[in-house]
């Protein structure tokens, strides 16, 4: 059993003996309500982008000589020690972070473009009337829905098995902007098949994302916005921990939190910080990270 399933099962078991309680006292608690999840308990930042990871656990980077720029950021920002994945193998977990589920994905084989019309974060946020974008490095094109190509995989970009969000959103990550104003609200950003460290070293990837999103991280600072580093799954070897580290003028710097969170905490998360009213499938039963954002 995964760390997260334990992590999950546990904090089930701590609401149901709550509601137990309230019961007993003659008070009716929702269990899973929307008011044990308030949106005010986390930051509304004006952009938020998420880069996704590849296949490492959490001490083969938080601590390691090989990631200096991601360590910079843990120190400049927040680093949740106890964030895990859902699964195993890769796609299923870029599925639950986007949606809430996995989708009945259980392998990294390619899957039918617009297979589901599942609710999901850019689905959400497009209902709400607010922007949203992927950019993938190494997509041949922008909205092409092609299983791989050269180092780019569509295992690792999970917008495409919705029907409900646009290919178009889908871009290339050369068409990621320099103007961050003009960013969407939310996107997020998966490097190729070896600057996501799947295929390169935790150095490569450190390297790559000091070199394309460290403009971005440094403009976050001073700007209400965000920028959260994370990776799908680790390397089958630490109960599916992995390094989460969260960046920006909302975190407080330095922070951390040993609470245990995983993707579709994430997910929540990611939600209520656009005040949506919705949330995709796990997500709506899920808790805010909380404890790190600046007051």
């Amino acid at each position: 059993m995964s760390g997260s399933s334990v992590y999950r099962r546990a904090r089930t078991a701590v609401a149901s003996a709550a509601a137990l309680a309230a019961a007993a006292a003659g008070l009716w608690v929702g269990l899973g309500s929307e008011s044990a999840h308030a949106a005010g308990a986390v930051p509304s930042p004006d952009h938020v982008v998420v880069v996704v990871f590849e296949n490492h656990a959490y001490s083969q980077v938080i601590g390691s000589h090989k990631a200096p720029y991601i360590n910079s950021l843990k120190s400049g920002g927040a680093n949740l020690t106890q964030s895990h994945a859902e699964t195993h193998p890769s796609q299923p977990n870029y599925f639950a972070l986007f949606s809430g589920s996995t989708q009945g994905i259980t392998d990294d084989s390619c899957y039918a473009p617009a297979f589901t019309s599942a609710p999901n974060l850019a689905s959400e946020l497009i209902a709400a009337g607010r922007t949203w974008a992927s950019y993938n490095e190494s997509l041949p094109s922008q909205g092409s829905t092609v299983c791989s190509s050269g180092e780019y995989a569509r295992k690792h970009n999970p917008w495409f098995g919705f029907s409900n969000v646009p290919t178009s959103s889908a871009k290339t990550f050369s068409q990621f902007p320099s103007d961050y104003t003009t960013l969407p609200q939310v996107s997020f950003v998966i490097p190729n098949l070896c600057n996501d460290m799947h295929d390169c070293s935790v150095k490569t990837g450190d390297t790559w994302l000091k070199n394309n999103l460290g403009g971005y991280a440094t403009w976050a600072k001073t700007h209400n916005s965000l920028l959260v580093v994370t990776f799908d799954e680790d390397n089958r070897l630490s109960g599916n921990r992995i390094p989460t580290v969260l960046y920006g003028q909302p975190v407080t710097a330095g922070s951390s939190s040993s609470t245990s969170y995983d993707h579709y905490d994430l997910l929540r998360t990611l939600e209520d910080t656009q005040g949506l009213s919705t949330h995709a499938g796990n997500a709506a039963s899920a808790q805010d990270i909380t404890g790190i954002w600046a007051s």
